[in-house]
């Protein structure tokens, strides 16, 4: 009888220290998301100003546009010179999420990849000048991937990168297009 009460007292002692320990991680971890969530939230938002600058270096402000969520104006002196759209599609490795800066007319100035598990040295490439530089000055109906190097009024597929480069083309043509609609509709 002894014996059967330890190992009762056992299981219990056991299971007890095994709640306390959830218990207590559970508060370490809440405690650290309580002081790091406000910083992370707050550094995204410096990158995301850092992003819209570099896209729009002529801009002095940045203001949300209202109905549209993600989209920003970014002005000079009070005009609207561009508009910072954020765009998402699907590339080889999954979700390529991107912000495009496309003037009031739907020309592209340039776009910003944010976040993307593309191959390194092949998809990857889409941010490098190469590829981000045939989307100046373009319109949504100049933007389709080729692979005919004499074609210089669309744009060149990344060597063994197609679908990447279909992807991010796709994107920015997403986004120039909404432009276009929401400045058709004003």
């Amino acid at each position: 009888m002894v014996q059967a009460e330890k190992k009762e007292n056992s299981v219990f002692h056991i299971a007890f220290n095994l709640v306390a320990a959830c218990f207590i991680s559970g508060l370490v971890i809440g405690a650290v998301y309580y002081v790091t969530a406000p910083v992370a939230a707050e550094k995204a938002e410096q990158m995301k100003q850092e992003s819209m600058r570099e896209l729009v270096a002529d801009a002095d402000a940045f203001r949300p546009v209202a109905g549209r969520e993600g989209w920003f104006e970014a002005q000079k002196g009070g005009a609207v010179i561009a508009y910072i759209v954020p765009s998402e599609t699907k590339g080889y490795g999954g979700t390529i999420k991107m912000l495009v800066a496309v003037t009031a007319e739907g020309r592209v100035i340039d776009f910003s990849i944010l976040e993307h598990n593309e191959t390194p040295g092949l998809g990857d490439n889409a941010q490098k000048p190469a590829f981000r530089d045939q989307f100046k000055g373009k319109e949504a109906s100049h933007m389709k991937v080729v692979k005919d190097p004499s074609d210089r009024e669309n744009i060149q597929a990344m060597t063994g990168a197609t679908i990447s480069s279909r992807a991010v083309t796709l994107g920015v043509r997403q986004a120039a297009e909404a432009v276009a609609s929401f400045k058709g509709g004003e």
